[in-house]
């Protein structure tokens, strides 16, 4: 079996709201936990009293390891299965229940939230590549937020996949320039993770199948908006040392997506601002993840080669998790080694600043 270095592009943690509240001074606790109280509200509003637990139908066996909340146990995890680095994400999603929390105390909680993401990543901030995540209510606090994130070894930094749902602008506006330019000038990887977007929500209502398996199966397609304003908006001619990581978008539709707005540049259609094919800035500065796709191996080609990266998915059901190196071997058989090498370690490494 060959030695190679293993570089993870996706991964997970468990943060809790008590491990952030130990960060937090105790007299914003309160604020805190109206906030958690009030997205947890309407959460289940919008689920219509429903549920969807992944314990109902697989067996999370990953998730009771003690690597999910222990980052020393992670290491351990991670060097038993030979993967040198890894992009870790948090379970929590701050980026969308920050906006509960309320004007007067949301700072706090946020610079909080992400003080606890460093706690875990400290341990070694060179393999435990933590996922900062960053409200854009204010910008400015946003961009001074990179700089400070950057500062403690921030490598990837998690924004939302649709602002809109916020009341926020969308991501052309001139107002997100600072940010922008924060995230060139400090190299952090723009980082977009698979979220539920708002208008599923009402499939899941509608969805009669016993594990929400028509719901389960959408996720990946509203990214498709996000992916265009970047492309189509201007911002990337822009910005051109701006690089951007699609996680968890399913590969099987960007390909042919990709070629398929190529192919609307040369209609009717205008794009103010935008000089290249939107494959062009798709190979310049984008990246997408994958876990255990076919896709991955078979259209690494039509993505680029240095454009897709290997993911262990801790500890998520269908995971690269444990025996990474023997499931390397299966999914890329038959691959050059050095396209191997490319998914698995050089282009993460290239793109998070590893040497």
């Amino acid at each position: 079996m060959p030695e190679r270095r293993l570089f993870s592009a996706d991964s997970h943690v468990a943060i809790t709201s008590d491990h952030v509240k130990k960060n937090l001074a105790r007299k914003l606790h309160g604020a805190w936990d109206e906030g958690m109280a009030k997205y947890d509200a309407l959460r289940s509003e919008q689920m219509a009293g429903g549920s969807l637990e992944l314990e109902d139908f697989v067996d999370l066996e990953a998730a009771r390891h003690p690597g999910y909340f222990d980052s020393a146990k992670r290491l351990e995890a991670m060097d038993e299965d030979g993967v040198e680095c890894e992009v870790m994400y948090s379970e929590f999603d701050f980026t969308s229940k920050v906006y509960q929390v309320g004007e007067a105390h949301w700072r706090e909680c946020a610079t909080a939230y992400n003080n606890t993401l460093h706690e875990f990543a400290s341990i070694d901030i060179n393999r435990i590549l933590i996922t900062y995540q960053l409200p854009l209510i204010d910008i400015d606090y946003a961009a001074k937020e990179i700089y400070r994130l950057a500062d403690l070894g921030a490598r990837s930094i998690q924004i939302p996949n649709y602002p809109s749902e916020f009341g926020m602008p969308d991501y052309h506006d001139p107002r997100y320039e600072p940010l922008w330019h924060a995230f060139e000038e400090t190299g952090a990887v723009v980082a977009h993770h698979l979220t539920v977007h708002n208008s599923l929500w009402d499939t899941f209502r509608r969805d009669p199948t016993p594990q929400k398996g028509i719901f389960t199966g959408l996720p990946c397609f509203p990214l498709a908006e996000t992916l265009q304003w970047y492309l189509l908006t201007g911002i990337l001619e822009e910005h051109p040392r701006l690089q951007l990581v699609f996680v968890e978008p399913g590969l099987f539709w960007l390909p042919g997506y990709i070629r398929y707005l190529d192919s609307r540049m040369h209609h009717h259609y205008e794009f103010p601002g935008v000089k290249e094919l939107p494959s062009t800035y798709w190979k310049r500065q984008m990246a997408a993840t994958f876990v255990h796709e076919p896709e991955g191996v078979e259209l690494r080609h039509q993505l680029g080669v240095e454009n897709v990266l290997w993911s262990t998915d801790f500890p998520h059901p269908i995971c690269n998790w444990p025996n990474a190196r023997e499931k390397i071997l299966q999914q890329f058989e038959g691959v050059p080694e050095d396209e191997v090498h490319a998914i698995t370690w050089a282009n993460g490494a290239r793109m998070y600043g590893i040497q």
